[in-house]
């Protein structure tokens, strides 16, 4: 990447070699973008186009976004560096290269909020929140390869993912954003580590456990880490989830990096304990009736027994691949189950959880992710974070619910939030069979304050009639 400050730091490019002298950081050059270029951002709503190849789109209800400030005394006139363009962003011409190669257009609206702050030197921390399919790994992308000190192989920024999926995903993401830079990439999850080898890359993507066991066998130097990151951080910070894991790979970083904490969803327990795992923070949140998908359309279907779930579901089989969908289920072997009957009644399905090998987990979500299969039934481990934009319709065969067996609307805006990616339409069809699983829905639905439509489970000529037709209008 052309010149690099000695501190590290991505630097602007500059068309004279003579003046080298000149050249500023990114970081620096974000932190002192002036008031002028503030305000004339500011001025009117700019179209928010995600950070996605340009769909068809729905039209967009603009969010009221509250950002709070860690710096008080931070300039009044400018709070924010609002940006229409990625040019306007202050980004490094080679990271520029990389969004438009992925057909970028311009910032979502948590990209062009949160960017400007997570550049600003000195670093500060930061808790983001922002609907699922917004942009939000791209946003820590591109601070991370910001941030990077491309001439030490060391490793500088760390993200921690929930899932072996999400892991995978997110690297993609940074692999190609970085590709038009000399940025070395590693893995810390199961069985990418050969024993006795060592961590040699700038950005690490690893699941909490691997990470730490990393560390602590001496195969990773965490001791230059500037960026640490944990991605679907309300899950992560969770200590009935993996609270305790991601503590642990945070104590076992020393060089007191900025931490970044992204999330569709922050209970209000979890707000509380992420502000003292991340101090001093800025914070981008949303209001809860904000967090659900305007182009997600919701539906349940009143079934008579568990018997009557499964031919429901059977039934749905050719609306389900008409684009590509995910059956979300409570238990892995629920999971399978379901799988090995629809297959038996000559349904191509597959089936996704973690008591599965690492290779067939990898094979499996590549190959749904290609489109070479076009249903997936899975637990929620692919709930968070995953985004195939071929995926429209997400049925949650089981309810969602807590370890304790609550209501669980924070999984329940992640799992419909598998589609709907990036202004697309989607649908979310709720699969009703008791008294607990009507419990269940109508305090997801208090919750949200957004309506699920009752789809009559009798005739299914007018059921397939009415969900073809929400997904054309």
């Amino acid at each position: 990447m052309p010149q690099d400050d000695e501190q590290g730091w991505i630097t602007e490019s500059n068309n004279n070699p003579e003046q080298q002298d000149n050249v500023t950081s990114l970081a620096d050059r974000i932190g002192g973008l002036s008031t002028e270029k503030a305000e004339q951002a500011d001025q009117g709503e700019k179209a928010e186009q995600g950070d996605q190849p340009q769909q068809p789109q729905q039209p967009k209800q603009e969010l009221e976004v509250s950002v709070t400030l860690a710096d008080q005394q931070a300039d009044p006139n400018s709070p924010l560096y609002s940006a229409s363009t990625f040019e306007e962003l202050g980004l490094h011409e080679n990271l520029l290269k990389g969004i438009y190669a992925m057909k970028f257009q311009k910032p979502s609206k948590i990209q062009e909020r949160a960017l400007p702050l997570l550049l600003q030197n000195p670093p500060r921390n930061m808790i983001a929140q922002s609907q699922s399919g917004t942009g939000k790994t791209a946003a820590f992308a591109l601070a991370i390869l910001s941030r990077i000190n491309y001439d030490s192989s060391n490793p500088q920024a760390v993200v921690l993912s929930p899932s072996r999926e999400l892991a995978r995903q997110t690297m993609s993401v940074i692999q190609q954003m970085g590709q038009f830079t000399n940025v070395k990439t590693a893995f810390a999850i199961k069985d990418a580590i050969p024993k006795g080898s060592k961590v040699d890359a700038q950005v690490i993507v690893a699941t909490p456990g691997a990470l730490v066991d990393a560390v602590r066998k001496g195969q990773m130097n965490a001791k230059e880490v500037k960026v640490f990151v944990l991605d679907e951080a309300d899950n992560m910070l969770d200590q009935h989830s993996m609270g305790d894991q991601s503590i642990k790979a945070k104590n076992l970083i020393t060089s007191k990096p900025q931490i970044l904490l992204f999330s569709a969803t922050f209970p209000d327990i979890v707000r509380n304990f992420a502000a003292k795992f991340a101090p001093a923070a800025n914070e981008i949140r949303l209001k809860q009736e904000e967090l659900s998908v305007e182009g997600i359309k919701q539906f349940y279907m009143d079934c008579d027994n568990l018997e009557h779930k499964f031919k429901v579901l059977v039934e749905l089989y050719e609306l389900m691949t008409v684009g590509q969908s995910i059956i979300f289920v409570h238990r892995r072997d629920t999971a399978d189950e379901i799988a090995h009957r629809m297959t038996a009644e000559g349904h191509t399905v597959v089936s996704l959880h973690g008591k599965q090998e690492s290779s067939e987990r990898d094979l499996t979500i590549d190959s749904f992710r290609d489109g070479k299969t076009k249903v997936l039934i899975t637990t929620n481990v692919i709930a968070r974070g995953i985004d195939i934009s071929q995926v429209n319709m997400v049925i949650n065969y089981d309810m969602p619910k807590t370890a304790s067996g609550k209501p669980d609307s924070e999984t329940y805006l992640h799992r419909i939030g598998r589609t709907g990616r990036f202004g697309r339409k989607g649908l979310a069809v709720n699969f009703i069979h008791d008294k607990e699983s009507w419990k269940v829905m109508n305090s997801i639905e208090e919750t949200l304050k957004k309506e699920i439509i009752k789809v009559d489970t009798s005739d299914f000529d007018a059921m397939e009639a009415i969900m073809k037709k929400e997904l054309k209008d």
